[in-house]
């Protein structure tokens, strides 16, 4: 049953209050749709109106972006807080430094930190879970740590455009023009991380290399930092290849969404088996993103679960139709 919860933000602070609240009340409607409560304000009086135990999530969490509002809160920094806030582990406290242009950037969640200490630690790590969870960016991060730490000599960034790569002949433009849709995410991430000039001329240099995956077979990569992005959708036989293609002082970061598989029905994702065969395999790391380590708006999460509530159902309705079938089976 929905109840009202009024409170009240002290000291009172216009101008903290004008930072919180945000532009025509943007800040204010994140938190809204983060803890699924309405809010509604008078000066530093607030309503907020809900399910007991959301409204009180959502009064702690004004409560802690007030404490920080001395400065204007953009709704980035919201939406991130409020990953935070839904970890409690203080997790950004013990996250690995990385050396970006962005210096606040962290773990956001005990995953996150995982992730990221994976990637310094071991030489080849794997990323699997839902979008939005950071798999990707947290990866290009590491990669532009190791590059200004000068502990390797180059970045590689792969994904699987098509099949074999006779598909990209239909595309116009050289190569990397061919490639650059499908590597558009990875891209981003680089400019975020260390500005278009910069991206321009490590790319001119060599420093940053498109790598089509149907184009590297016979390569050793040597001293590089190697990501596959969207590794779902690699065959087994491509997994195997990329695998093989690390070389001296290389690291590789895999990742990838098992529940977004782009591959034709019937084909086993390489991801998928690579997780099989090489859970065991020393010297490789995994970390399993669930919902709770999604970093975008907070309706991505929600999307997550109900998908995962659907997989779930219909993996139910298919167990109870094949022992219906098993029990109406004359042999």
């Amino acid at each position: 049953m929905p109840k009202t919860l009024d409170i009240l933000l002290e000291p009172l602070d216009n101008e903290r209050l004008s930072n919180l609240c945000g532009t025509l009340d943007e800040n204010l409607r994140q938190i809204e749709t983060a803890y699924d409560v309405s809010i509604s304000r008078r000066g530093e009086h607030f309503a907020l109106r809900g399910h007991p135990s959301q409204s009180v999530l959502a009064h702690k969490a004004l409560k802690h972006f007030y404490a920080q509002a001395d400065e204007h809160l953009t709704v980035d920094d919201i939406q991130l807080g409020l990953v935070e806030l839904a970890n409690l582990s203080q997790a950004s406290q013990s996250a690995p430094a990385l050396l970006t242009r962005k210096s606040d950037l962290h773990g956001r969640t005990p995953r996150q930190v995982q992730y990221l200490r994976q990637i310094q630690d071991f030489d080849i790590t794997f990323g699997v879970g839902p979008a939005g969870t950071g798999k990707t960016f947290l990866a290009v991060a590491s990669a532009v740590d190791a590059l200004e730490r000068e502990h390797v000599e180059r970045i590689i960034l792969t994904r699987p455009a098509v099949e074999a790569g006779e598909r990209l002949g239909f595309l116009p433009g050289d190569l990397s023009q061919k490639v650059d849709p499908y590597l558009r995410p990875l891209y981003d991430a680089l400019y975020d991380l260390l500005g278009f000039e910069r991206v321009g001329k490590l790319f001119e240099k060599g420093a940053i290399e498109i790598a089509p995956l149907a184009f590297m077979r016979g390569r050793t990569l040597n001293h590089s930092f190697i990501i596959l992005d969207e590794a779902q959708n690699t065959t087994p036989e491509q997994m195997k290849m990329f695998l093989t293609r690390i070389g001296i002082g290389a690291k590789a970061v895999v990742t990838g969404d098992l529940t977004q598989v782009d591959l034709p029905r019937g084909t086993r994702s390489g991801l998928r088996e690579a997780v099989d065969v090489l859970s065991n395999v020393r010297g490789i790391a995994f970390t399993e993103f669930l919902r709770e380590d999604v970093v975008r708006h907070p309706l991505v999460a929600r999307i997550v679960e109900a998908y995962e509530k659907s997989a779930r159902r219909r993996e139910r309705e298919q167990a109870r139709k094949r022992k219906e079938d098993d029990t109406h089976d004359p042999a």
